[in-house]
């Protein structure tokens, strides 16, 4: 028999499942930092294309077999069972891959930080100098900022692919495996 779904369960699944998702996420930042190593800009710009798209579209799939596994795997599972097991899923997996992004931040040479922020301040002409020098301020505080931004875009795209995806599954169960259903093709007996 089949075990219910309670809190305790939720978030063991949604622990297991942000770290696969954070996983993937990790994978993809580790594999653009690399093509940055090449040093051919054509490299850097279709691995950043080609990666965004994997992750993007990778998490999707990822999200949409983690809760089929949860409705699948126990008993009782609702659609808000799912919803939560995927919010919960995209906070831990947003906690891993911003931190992943502010360790390589704050790995990265004092040279190389100032140089970019340089080449950025370069870009808008339209700062004065003293815009430039509070931009040059912030230089410390970008670990932190990068943290809390990449975690909260990823708790709310999470969020929102887990509402998505949770109502989905539903909708193809109460179908069946096609949606929209398919129509029976058998003739008429008279």
């Amino acid at each position: 028999m089949k075990e219910t779904v309670d809190n305790n369960i939720l978030w063991n699944e949604a622990a297991k499942a942000g770290f696969l998702l954070g996983a993937v996420s990790i994978g993809c930042l580790a594999l653009k930092e690399l093509a940055t190593l090449s040093g051919s800009s054509f490299l850097l710009q279709a691995a950043a294309i080609i990666l965004w798209a994997v992750e993007f579209f990778g998490c999707i799939l990822l999200m949409k077999k983690v809760q089929l596994d949860l409705r699948d795997k126990y008993q009782g599972v609702k659609m808000e069972d799912t919803y939560k097991l995927g919010r919960r899923a995209a906070l831990l997996s947003g906690l891993l891959l911003a931190s992943a992004q502010t360790l390589l931040i704050l790995k990265m040479p004092q040279e190389e930080m100032t140089a970019f922020v340089s080449q950025m301040t370069s870009a808008l002409p339209a700062l004065s100098s003293s815009e430039k020098e509070q931009l040059d301020g912030m230089l410390d505080k970008l670990p932190v900022i990068t943290f809390f931004s990449q975690w909260i875009y990823c708790f709310l795209y999470g969020t929102v692919l887990s509402a998505v995806m949770s109502r989905y599954i539903f909708v193809q169960k109460l179908f069946g495996d096609t949606f929209p259903p398919q129509e029976d093709n058998t003739p008429d007996e008279q």
